[in-house]
C-alpha cells in the first residue's frame, strides 16, 4: 500500500514505513538503525559498546520488524561494527538492505586515496560487494573538494557505492559540495545526516535550508538527545553515560531550557499513551526528516520506538514542544 507525506511516496506494512532518498532510488525504513552501539566492547573511542551476539539480536529485531536501513562507521569501534553489522546481516538479501557507512575519522581525511582506501576497508568488514550510502562524516579543510567528489564519482562509476551524503558541517560547506556536484555533472548529494532533536534545532538556520534546497533527504541523528528526551528523569546513571564524556555532558550547558521541553515530550507521551521516544520522532516527521538515526541497546527501546508511526502530533503540540527552546552552542560541525 501506498501514500504520500510531504510530496514523497511512502510505502508501508504492518510495522513500518517506507520512502526514498533524495533523488535516488534507495527505497528505505523510515527509521534507520544507528549502528554506533555495536562493536566489540573497549575497542576504539566508544567503548561502552555491545558485544557480538548482543548486536546480532537487536539487528536481527529490527530487521524482523521491518528496518532494511542500518548507518554505521569505517571508525565506531575500530570498524568491528562494521564486521559486526555484515555478518549479523549475512543470509538476508542484500538487495533488500540498505547499508550506509562514512568515511573521514581516518589517515588522509576525505583525500582521493583516503576514499578509495577506506571503501575498500570497509566492504571487507562488511562483507558486501557494494555500499548503497558513502556519507562524509565531517568536512575536510584540508582537501579541495572537487578532489572529494571526483572521488567519490569515480567509486559510484566503478559500482562500489551507490550513492553518498554528508554528515555534520556547516550550511556553507554542505552547499558547495552540493553545488560543485551539479556543476560537474556528477550524481547529486542523497542525504544529510545531522544533529537534530528538539534540544538541539541550530541547523534551522541554514543546513537544513541547504539540504531543501538541492533536495537531499536528511537522516538526523540524535533525535533523543543521548537519552535526555527519552526518559522523565533528564540524567541517569547509564554506562555510556559514565564512559562517553561528550554525550555525557553535550546537553548539559542549556540544561535549565531543556528539561522543560523533555518535560512537555513527557506530557505529551501521557497524552498520546505513547513512548516519549515516539512523540520525539513524530515531531521529527513533522519536520520534514526521512528517516531519523535510532540508537538502540535494548528491544524494549526498538518497540518503544516503533510506536511512532501511531502518533500524530497536532499544530498545537508542535508548538507547545518547541517554544521554550533557547539557542545553542553549535556543536558537531567540526
Amino acid at each position: 500500500m501506498v501514500h504520500s507525506v510531504n510530496n514523497k511516496v511512502l510505502f508501508y506494512n504492518e510495522y513500518m514505513e517506507y520512502t526514498v532518498l533524495g533523488n535516488s532510488d534507495l527505497k528505505v525504513s523510515r527509521l534507520c538503525l544507528g549502528c554506533m552501539s555495536f562493536g566489540e566492547p573497549g575497542r576504539g573511542e566508544y567503548r561502552w559498546t555491545l558485544g557480538y551476539e548482543d548486536s546480532e539480536r537487536i539487528i536481527r529485531k529490527a530487521y524482523e520488524q521491518g528496518i532494511n536501513f542500518f548507518d554505521t562507521s569505517n571508525n565506531y569501534s575500530d570498524g568491528t561494527s562494521e564486521e559486526f553489522l555484515g555478518k549479523a546481516l549475512k543470509g538476508l538479501k542484500r538487495e533488500e538492505i540498505v547499508i550506509a557507512t562514512k568515511c573521514y575519522f581516518n589517515e588522509g581525511r576525505l583525500s582521493p586515496e583516503a576514499i578509495h582506501r577506506e571503501i575498500t576497508g570497509s566492504l571487507e568488514r562488511l562483507g558486501t560487494g557494494y555500499i548503497d550510502l558513502l556519507v562524509l562524516h565531517r568536512f575536510d579543510y584540508g582537501t579541495p573538494v572537487e578532489e572529494t567528489l571526483r572521488a567519490l564519482n569515480e567509486e559510484v562509476q566503478a559500482g562500489r557505492i551507490r550513492c553518498y551524503g554528508a554528515s555534520a558541517m556547516y550550511g556553507y560547506q554542505f552547499a558547495e559540495y552540493c553545488w560543485k556536484a551539479k556543476m560537474l555533472g556528477y550524481r547529486p548529494f542523497t542525504t544529510l545526516q545531522n544533529h537534530y532533536s528538539l534540544v538541539y534545532r541550530e541547523d534551522e538556520r541554514d543546513l537544513i535550508p541547504v539540504a531543501e534546497q538541492f533536495g537531499v533527504s536528511r537522516t538526523p541523528f540524535a533525535p533523543f538527545a543521548a537519552g535526555r528526551l527519552a526518559r522523565k528523569n533528564w540524567s541517569a546513571e547509564t554506562e555510556r553515560y559514565g564512559m562517553d564524556s561528550r554525550e555525557g555532558t553535550r546537553y548539559d550547558r542549556t540544561e535549565e531550557a531543556d528539561r522543560i521541553i523533555a518535560g512537555r515530550v513527557w506530557e505529551l507521551a501521557q497524552k498520546y499513551n505513547c513512548s516519549m521516544v515516539s512523540v520525539c520522532l513524530a515531531w521529527e516527521f513533522a519536520k520534514g526528516a526521512a528517516s531519523p538515526i535510532i540508537g538502540i541497546t535494548k528491544e524494549k527501546y526498538l518497540m518503544d520506538a516503533l510506536g511512532c508511526f501511531e502518533v500524530s502530533l497536532s499544530k498545537e503540540d508542535i508548538q507547545y514542544l518547541e517554544e521554550c527552546y533557547v539557542p545553542h552552542p553549535v556543536v558537531c560541525n567540526r
